[in-house]
């Protein structure tokens, strides 16, 4: 025991001393570059100063060349100062790497908040020269943070507004990598590629015919990643698609109910391909085509682009990531001013002269400040903190309270970010489906709730839609609960009645489950309101276009059967119009 003990000591303790000395060969590399960046600095300071204008052209290129070596801003803009010729190959490639660094700085702090501000300062730089960095930038960024997708094509849009060839390029190489990935069975970058397209049909970049033929690759030969794939990019433009293409987006969905069918994919797959047809129902609420914050150009100032999954002389413009020198360098940066300031206006190029002229030392300091923002923002993001301690807040609170006024009084004291009061909903709907029994608690609170806000109405509507669409995982016990929570809701007038739109009784759009839950729901109905007064309700013009789905009138079959389940839980007098309709229509 002692013997093992003390082996594991000396092997902590070579680990230990192993990594000490890689620390001390680090800080002697880092050294060595400040030092190397120094002599060079030294080198070009002689040679500028004793040829005068000539000076800086007889310098060598390769005493500017950094190698790879990460210079500070401050010291490359004083570099490019020190430097006579602004022609020569020297001045170009330190320009650059400003240019590159500019821009990736710019796309990797952009987000829905701050694009606006961002803008501006990317059209500051040259786009034309630098197309190739911006589109290598954009697509990098969206690999690491996928979550950003949005972000990354609203940006894109509108630098396509401006320059197409960028969003040309942009989409052509996500084209190639999508191909790439789906030849390499690469389903990290297949997922990451397929969203970006998803979200450029969205911004009108790319053409819609694009995404209808990456759904017909990825259903051809129907597996469980090339499915799971598919109703990701149909969540991400779906409702889009639904908008411009119905008949496509109806062919595809045809396509994924004969993959049903056929039931040679797992469970999992076939629970997503039912919420995806529950989404669908909904009309694609909670998955807008783009949100209202990044809806930044005009559809009639979009350029579209259409480029096929079939091409095959698809040119990436590799060369356009690396330094190449322009003999016409000064004409070009000149007319590149001239455009900016078209597209800029005048006062934002002074104002951002004046900012430059400040000194070089205080944009390092608060891009550090900065970075170290968006470093915090970006950790308290993923291990959702806030969120965790907000979650367990409510539930003790509802938990620990005597009855539903004391918990209604004391959620209201709760700050709840805006966008805070779904989680409320959730944990309260979540909390009633665990217990044993339905407790009238959490329905009384639940109403109250909504009495006092709409946003929880909203939210609580937004519920219903998302329990009914995975209805199916539930237990017989929390569907129960579930039922009778929302039936309470609905019948004390806290739920609006057209909530039940979402609902499509027929005997091929339900399932054992859903038809228990709808059982459920209205035979609490009944025993809160009274059969009389549920009828009333259900026959009310307002309501009855909203009950259209539950109560068919179009084709016999689906009426009889409406007409048959309620009949079969004992509510066969709400279906007397139903009944009225086969008559006449058999009279007729």
């Amino acid at each position: 025991m002692r013997r093992g003990t003390r082996a594991r000591a000396a092997r902590d303790y070579k680990i230990e001393m192993e990594r000490e000395r890689k620390r001390k060969r680090d800080g002697d590399r880092e050294r060595d570059r400040e030092r190397e960046t120094r002599r060079r600095l030294r080198e070009g300071e002689d040679g500028g100063g004793s040829g005068g204008s000539s000076g800086g052209s007889s310098s060598s290129s390769s005493s500017w060349d950094t190698d790879g070596i990460y210079i500070p801003r401050h010291l490359l803009s004083q570099m490019m100062r020190d430097i006579q010729d602004k022609s020569s190959e020297a001045y170009q490639r330190l320009s650059w790497d400003a240019l590159r660094k500019s821009i990736n700085i710019l796309v990797n702090k952009v987000n829905a908040t701050n694009i606006k501000y961002i803008i501006p300062e990317l059209f500051s730089e040259n786009l034309i020269r630098g197309r190739g960095l911006i589109c290598r930038s954009l697509m990098k960024s969206q690999l690491a943070s996928p979550g950003f997708t949005d972000v990354f094509a609203a940006l894109a849009a509108v630098v396509n507004t401006k320059f197409p060839e960028v969003g040309n390029l942009l989409l052509t190489r996500v084209v190639l990598q999508l191909k790439r990935a789906y030849k390499r069975n690469d389903k990290p970058q297949l997922l990451a590629a397929t969203k970006f397209i998803a979200h450029l049909v969205n911004q009108l970049v790319a053409h819609e015919i694009i995404a209808l033929e990456l759904l017909t690759v990825l259903l051809e030969n129907p597996t469980e990643d090339t499915v799971e794939v598919a109703v990701g990019f149909v969540k991400e433009c779906g409702a889009l698609l639904q908008d411009i293409t119905p008949p496509g987006l109806h062919g595809v969905f045809e396509r994924f109910r004969g993959i049903l069918h056929e039931g040679e994919i797992g469970k999992r797959v076939q629970f997503q391909i039912e919420g995806l047809c529950a989404i669908r129902k909904a009309k694609f609420q909670g998955f807008p085509a783009v949100r209202p914050d990044l809806d930044l150009v005009e559809q009639e100032d979009q350029i579209t682009h259409e480029i096929s999954l079939d091409d095959d002389d698809l040119d990436p413009e590799t060369n356009l990531d690396v330094f190449m020198g322009y003999p016409n360098f000064l004409e070009d940066e000149k007319a590149y001013e001239n455009l900016k300031s078209s597209i800029l206006g005048d006062e934002f190029s002074e104002d951002e002269e004046g900012i430059d002229a400040d000194g070089d030392e205080e944009d390092d300091e608060d891009e550090t400040d900065k970075e170290g923002e968006e470093e915090e923002e970006m950790i308290n993001d993923e291990t959702e903190t806030n969120l965790i301690n907000l979650r367990r807040m409510i539930y003790l609170t509802i938990m620990s309270s005597v009855n539903f006024e004391e918990a209604g009084h004391k959620i209201l004291k709760i700050k709840l970010e805006p966008g805070q009061e779904m989680e409320l909903c959730i944990m309260l709907l979540e909390c009633c489906s665990q217990e044993r029994t339905y407790l009238r608690y959490y329905g009384l609170l639940g109403q109250r709730l909504c009495m006092l806000n709409n946003v929880y109405k909203d939210n609580f509507e937004k519920c219903f839609v998302q329990q009914y669409s995975m209805i199916h995982r539930l237990d017989t016990n929390r569907l129960r609960n579930v039922a009778k929570f929302f039936a309470h809701l609905l019948g004390t007038e806290a739920l609006p009645w057209h909530v039940l739109a979402y609902i499509r009784l027929t005997e091929e759009d339900t399932t054992s489950s859903s038809r228990i839950f709808l059982k459920i729901l209205f035979q609490e109905l009944s025993e809160l309101m009274g059969v009389r007064l549920l009828t009333e309700q259900l026959n009310d013009p307002v309501t009855l276009d909203s009950l259209h789905s539950i109560f068919p009138r179009d084709e016999p079959k689906h009426i009889r059967f409406a007409i048959n389940f309620f009949t079969s839980i004992g509510l066969g007098v709400i279906t007397q119009p139903l009944r009225d309709i086969i008559s006449d229509r058999g009279r007729a």
